[in-house]
This record gives structure tokens, C-alpha cells and sequence, in this order.
């Protein structure tokens, strides 16, 4: 039952409150309401009064309990509209105010109340939480210092050591610094292969190739370039011979995989051993090693200063057009003063070219091998090195750049 199920009760003074059958006029009650207090007309229901409705006669009315006011607050909660809100009797048998003549609908009393009360007004009209103003100024970030992105002090104390270790090798005893050739082509090729098996499951041989990849750097330095081609030929064929052992799923990849490192590692890496050869062998090496040092140190060091201009994005994005300027104008001026200073019978011109041509080729490798690391998803072939990573990190761009040298080497000042 609603609140027009009851309808309001006549008053006098109210608009409806003749009879709507018999016209009564005001301060007639039907026999169901009993005695009427002309006190409490005008002025609302007088509370002890007996509640209408059909149920109740006059006599019966008299002896019947008050109805209890209901408060104005709901038990759960004053500010809640829901639907026991809207369940409840309205009229004002059931409130505590007093219902004015001309009042509106019983159907709207709720409604008017609450709006009227300021308890019942929802609490989310303030937010508790104001956003700031879309204008207001907010706080400048702080400059961020650049990094070079990897721990240069570390990276410095290595790479000074290997230099100790491979300065006193080369000019002591030439053998010793073969040695240290082949061991570096040896951990080189164990971090390849171990990287090829955890990222793409392609499992190249890493004894024939360590075997033969020693073998052929004693064998270049001892026959020369005809000594190389043969040991890498051999070392391709061990390959293919040891990787038949096991299952031939996947055979093809696996043996591609090992030939190319054979290739790529150990055969490239004897033409260091083929320059240490001839009669100033010891600072053709050297001039070798400073002019693809300096190349990697011009293009680091303008390129974290100047660098705007990605050079190759998509396989190397720290590279930049500017450090490749760089690399180039440190290694024509390193060029130039080691043919004119170190190399016998060479002059300033070729130094111009050969540095050139060492910043190409040392760049090219180092986009080679940045090209291999994108493929296989990582950042380092390994973690020897305390901030260069591995040591085929380090023979990225010498590894590419030592036939080149041997090359020019040979037609601007001979074999010799």
C-alpha cells in the first residue's frame, strides 16, 4: 500500500474537504475517524490519535495504541535514496510536522521534505577530492643529467688492462700475443654459440669451431693467407661432420649457424695475426688497434654531446649521423700521424684514407653485430667484461675492420 492509497485526510480550510459524495462541509468526519477535535483542525492530526483507515470504527478507535512517529532520518542512513525511501507512508499520521492548508499532493510531501532538510541533501555534492584547475601552473621537471648509459669507470679500468696486456704481448714476444688471439677468438665463439642456443635454439658446434678457429690463427701467422683458407675450409668440414652425430632435426640451421661463425669470429680475426708478419709487424698491429679505438672513442664521445641525428634507428637507435662525423675526423687524424710516425715508408696522405676507411668499416661492424644482438633480443653477447659486456662487444668493430687494414697495409707500403 502507497501513500494515494490513504489520501489525505479533510481539513478544514482544505480546498477537498467537502465530502466527495455527500458534500459534507468542513469539520464533518465519517464515523471511522471518530470525535473530532476542533482543536486539531487546520492544524493536523493531534498526536495519540487513532490512525484511518476502514479497519477502525469510532468506538474502537478510542482505545487503540498511537501510532509511533516516524523519524524524519531513515535507521540506514539519512542521505540514502533508494527504494525503502520510497516505500514509506507519508502523510502526516506518520510525520511530526504540521500539513498546511494548501500543501501540495500527499504523493509530493517526501519529496519537498527532503529537499527541505538539510540532512538529507547528498554528502557528494562537495567533492572531497578537487582536482586542480586545468590552467594552474604546474612545476617545471628537473634537467635530467645525460647518462652514457653504461659504468664508464669500469669500462675505462678495462679496457686500460686488455691495452696493458696487449702492448706488452705484442712487443715482447709475438707468440704470446697469438695466444692471446686465439683465446679471445675461443670465448668469442663459446659466447656466440651459447647465445644462438638460448635465444633461437640452433645449436652450432662449439668444439670443431673452437679446434679449428685456434688453429687457424697459428696457421695464418705461420703459412700466411694460404694457411687461413686452408684451416677454414677444414673447420667448416668438422662442422658438418660433428653436427652429424646427433638428430638431423634442425641440421641445416645448425651447421649454417657454425660456418658463418667460423667465418664471422676466428677467420677475420687471423688477418691480425697475417699483419703481424711483416718486418714492423708489432706497429701495424698497434696502428691497427689505435684507429679503430680512437673511431669508437670520436663517434662516442661527439656523438653523447652533439648527437641529434639517428644514423641507422630500426638496428642501432644510440648511433647517431654526428658521431659518425666524429668517428671519422678522429681516425683520419689518428691515421695521419701513425703512417707518418709508425709505419715505415708511409705518409700522411694514407693515414687520411686509411682512417677513413677504419671508421666505415669499424662503424659497419658495429651495426652488424647490433643487427645480430636485435634479432636474438638482447643487449650484451655477454658479461665478461665489467661495462663493455662481453668479448665479442669489444670485436664488434674489430673484427671487420682488421682485413681492411691488412688490405691497405699491403698496397700503400708492401707486405714487407
Amino acid at each position: 500500500m502507497n501513500d494515494s492509497s490513504w489520501g489525505p485526510p479533510p481539513h478544514a480550510g482544505h480546498p477537498d474537504a467537502g465530502h466527495p459524495h455527500t458534500g459534507a462541509q468542513p469539520g464533518y468526519q465519517p464515523a471511522y475517524w471518530g470525535p473530532v477535535d476542533q482543536r486539531s483542525v487546520g492544524q493536523g492530526p493531534v498526536q495519540g490519535a487513532a490512525p484511518a483507515g476502514p479497519a477502525y470504527d469510532a468506538p474502537e478507535a478510542q482505545q487503540t495504541r498511537p501510532m509511533p512517529i516516524v523519524p524524519d532520518v531513515p535507521a540506514h542512513g539519512g542521505n540514502q535514496d533508494d527504494d525503502r525511501g520510497a516505500a514509506r507512508l507519508g502523510g502526516p499520521l506518520f510525520r511530526d510536522e504540521t500539513f498546511r492548508p494548501g500543501a501540495p499532493d500527499p504523493a509530493f510531501r517526501d519529496e519537498t521534505f527532503r529537499h527541505e532538510t538539510p540532512s538529507a541533501q547528498p554528502s557528494a555534492a562537495v567533492p572531497q577530492n578537487p582536482e586542480p584547475m586545468p590552467d594552474a601552473p604546474q612545476p617545471a621537471p628537473a634537467p635530467q643529467k645525460k647518462s652514457a648509459g653504461r659504468d664508464l669507470g669500469a669500462a675505462i679500468g678495462v679496457g686500460v688492462g686488455l691495452g696493458a696486456v696487449i702492448v706488452a704481448s705484442l712487443f715482447v714476444v709475438k707468440a704470446v700475443f697469438i695466444g692471446v688471439i686465439a683465446v679471445a677468438v675461443v670465448v668469442g665463439l663459446w659466447e656466440l654459440t651459447s647465445r644462438l642456443q638460448e635465444r633461437k635454439g640452433i645449436n652450432a658446434p662449439l668444439v670443431p669451431l673452437a679446434v679449428g678457429g685456434a688453429a687457424m690463427v697459428v696457421a695464418g701467422y705461420v703459412r700466411g693467407p694460404e694457411g687461413a683458407w686452408v684451416a677454414m675450409a677444414l673447420t667448416a668440414l668438422a662442422v658438418l661432420v660433428w653436427r652429424m652425430t646427433e638428430p638431423p632435426e634442425g641440421y641445416l640451421k645448425d651447421v649454417t649457424a657454425g660456418v658463418f661463425a667460423a667465418f664471422y669470429v676466428p677467420f677475420l680475426a687471423t688477418f691480425v695475426a697475417l699483419m703481424l708478419t711483416a718486418d714492423d709487424g708489432a706497429f701495424r698491429v698497434l696502428t691497427f688497434l689505435l684507429l679503430t679505438v680512437v673511431s669508437d672513442t670520436g663517434a662516442y664521445a661527439v656523438g653523447w654531446r652533439f648527437g641529434r641525428h639517428k644514423l641507422a634507428p630500426r638496428i642501432s637507435p644510440g648511433k647517431t649521423r654526428e658521431g659518425l662525423l666524429g668517428a671519422v675526423s678522429f681516425a683520419m687524424v689518428a691515421g695521419a700521424l701513425c703512417m707518418q710516425f709508425l709505419i715505415d715508408d708511409g705518409t700522411w696522405w694514407q693515414g687520411l684514407l686509411l682512417g677513413l676507411a677504419v671508421a666505415a668499416s669499424a662503424t659497419l661492424g658495429d651495426l652488424g653485430e647490433s643487427m645480430i644482438k636485435r634479432d636474438l633480443g638482447i643487449k650484451d653477447m655477454g658479461t665478461l667484461l665489467p661495462g663493455h659486456g662481453g668479448i665479442m662487444d669489444r670485436l664488434d668493430s674489430l673484427l671487420p675492420t682488421a682485413p681492411v687494414v691488412w688490405l691497405l697495409l699491403v698496397l700503400f707500403v708492401g707486405s714487407g
